[in-house]
């Protein structure tokens, strides 16, 4: 945890989704969280939520959302958004009671849980927290993420940086050992069909299982002139929409979201 911490403190959550594929992340994001979350005013837990990204549009929108998160600095950020309330927490063991928010956002802590009993324990805890019939949404890594994403920016001619992709596809552990830690910090990569058995093993049912940037992230910087111009944007987002769901593209995808629920009885 000390390595993803210091990761973080860096500040990269700050701006990460402003451009490219983090821009692209971003806006098929609340694109989804739109249509799945109830209607304002809701009261959501956003677990994970970094430096406020989500949490500071849904409280614009008319939500209560209150952010949790690991890292003292997100939470210090968060916490100056108009209409977010943040706490520093762990997702594997949340302060609030049963059934007491109508919905839980996992949009970052199932990166970094390596091991499938405490990603298990926060999809309980998400499952414990939100009321019968309330929506869990949680964002994983595609196992298959590091791969593209060295083949576009041209990593692989480092052979630590191979090394740690092959371990990854073998094993879905993504660690960043090379000096320097140029590379995402340490995190576990899902394979498309993994996040809906975990979260029916907690208990939740399954909705839908949905590709975020879909096969468009690696573009670069086609990718930001497309969504910087607000008829190139639409397109790229109507057009997403449409293969969301497409089971053999998930894996394309950099981020996938789950959306699940609790069952009413």
């Amino acid at each position: 945890m000390a390595d993803i911490t210091e990761y973080y403190r860096r500040g990269g959550e700050r701006t990460r989704l402003d451009a490219g594929a983090g821009l692209l992340e971003g806006l098929r994001t609340r694109d989804i969280l739109a249509r799945h979350l109830p209607a304002p005013p809701a009261t959501i837990l956003d677990v994970g939520g970094a430096t406020g990204a989500y949490a500071g549009w849904l409280a614009a929108a008319g939500h209560r959302v209150h952010l949790v998160d690991p890292v003292p600095e997100h939470v210090a950020v968060a916490a100056a958004l108009p209409g977010v309330t943040a706490a520093v927490g762990d997702a594997r063991t949340l302060p609030q009671p049963d059934a007491s928010v109508d919905a839980v956002l996992l949009l970052g802590p199932l990166y970094h849980l390596l091991e499938r009993a405490d990603r298990r324990r926060a999809w309980g805890e998400a499952l414990r927290v939100v009321r019968p019939g309330g929506p869990v949404l949680a964002a994983t890594i595609s196992r298959f993420a590091s791969l593209l994403d060295g083949v576009v920016r041209g990593y692989h001619g480092d052979p630590r940086f191979r090394a740690m992709v092959d371990r990854t596809l073998a094993t879905g552990v993504h660690r960043n050992t090379g000096p320097g830690r140029t590379w995402f910090t340490d995190a576990y990569f899902h394979r498309p069909d993994e996040p809906a058995a975990e979260a029916r093993e907690a208990g939740l049912a399954v909705d839908r299982v949905l590709a975020v940037e879909g096969a468009v992230w690696p573009l670069g910087d086609r990718l930001d002139e497309l969504l910087a111009d607000p008829d190139g944007a639409w397109l790229v987002l109507d057009q997403l929409r449409k293969v969301e769901a497409e089971p053999s593209l998930l894996g394309a995808s950099s981020h996938l979201v789950t959306v699940a629920h609790r069952p009413a009885r």
